[in-house]
């Protein structure tokens, strides 16, 4: 007979972008979710900055909204490590990690040299040990580091972790792309949070086209041709799941709080349908591999 482990569910900041963090906790909280995921750096010029960091009113603010819910912050994000020096980046951000309770810090790979990457990686990750942080490299479909071979390989080396993303897990289309499934497997160890979002089988055509559905054109878990329940069947049972499904066009029509809702209702039923089809004794076959 299977135990019926608890599985947190959360909250990604790129599901609601333009939601701040003390609002994001409220919303999180009437939809189900156990924990949040923050941006504590914006992505983009045009995104909205959340100062996050010790001191801040907005730090006060979601603190006492965290404390009123019981809403967690799991995750902050986000930084692209292109090969400069960013220690002057990631040491705020920690801070600001730190003081919410964060326990990773999310980066991608947009450095072509993979043994500077490894470096920069392994200094981030010295760094966060002071703030019990660890960096989360994340594959993404678009970047030099695109896939969970090729994360999994350099956070081995630097002594960090990977994130998953099952729309960059689903759209990276190079060397050893049949093999990803394998791959996943393989490196479940190394898998702290997997990040639900559907969208249809077909590939965008461009990297631009690529960069759109990323940030704004995401489904809801369950209602696209991903395969989510196999990506959950892949890895423990007990694994923390993040919806991250940015949709601009169904926030407009729903409100934050409904697509939220929403979301949480996508990943519940892909959870339930994966656990209906795990068998007994293969709860922990993933990370025993």
């Amino acid at each position: 007979m299977t135990r019926n482990v608890h599985r947190p569910v959360g909250l990604a900041q790129l599901s609601l972008v333009n939601t701040a963090p003390p609002e994001l906790v409220g919303v999180a909280a009437q939809a189900g979710f156990d924990f949040i995921g923050v941006r504590v750096r914006p992505v983009t010029p045009t995104e909205r900055p959340y100062n996050l960091q010790p001191g801040s009113a907005m730090l006060r603010e979601t603190l006492s909204r965290m404390q009123d819910t019981g809403v967690t912050v799991r995750d902050i994000e986000f930084l692209l490590l292109d090969g400069s020096d960013q220690r002057e980046a990631w040491l705020p951000m920690m801070e600001a990690g730190q003081a919410l309770g964060a326990t990773s810090l999310t980066v991608a790979g947009a450095d072509s040299d993979s043994a500077r990457l490894v470096h920069t990686l392994a200094r981030m990750t010295e760094d966060g040990r002071g703030f019990g942080i660890t960096p989360t490299l994340e594959a993404i479909s678009y970047q030099p580091v695109a896939s969970i071979a090729q994360a999994a390989d350099i956070a081995r080396q630097a002594g960090c972790r990977i994130v998953v993303d099952t729309l960059h897990f689903h759209r990276y289309n190079g060397p050893g792309a049949a093999a990803q499934w394998e791959e996943l497997r393989a490196n479940a160890d190394l898998v702290p949070l997997l990040q639900l979002c559907d969208g249809p089988a077909a590939r965008p055509g461009s990297r631009e086209a690529l960069v759109v559905e990323s940030r704004s054109e995401r489904a809801v878990p369950g209602e696209g041709e991903f395969g989510l329940v196999e990506a959950v069947a892949a890895l423990p049972v007990s694994l923390p799941v993040s919806a991250e499904a940015p949709s601009d066009r169904r926030v407009a029509e729903l409100g934050e709080l409904g697509w939220a809702r929403m979301l949480k209702s996508g990943v519940d039923a892909v959870l339930a349908d994966a656990a209906t089809r795990r068998e007994p004794g293969t709860l922990h076959a993933a990370a025993s591999k």
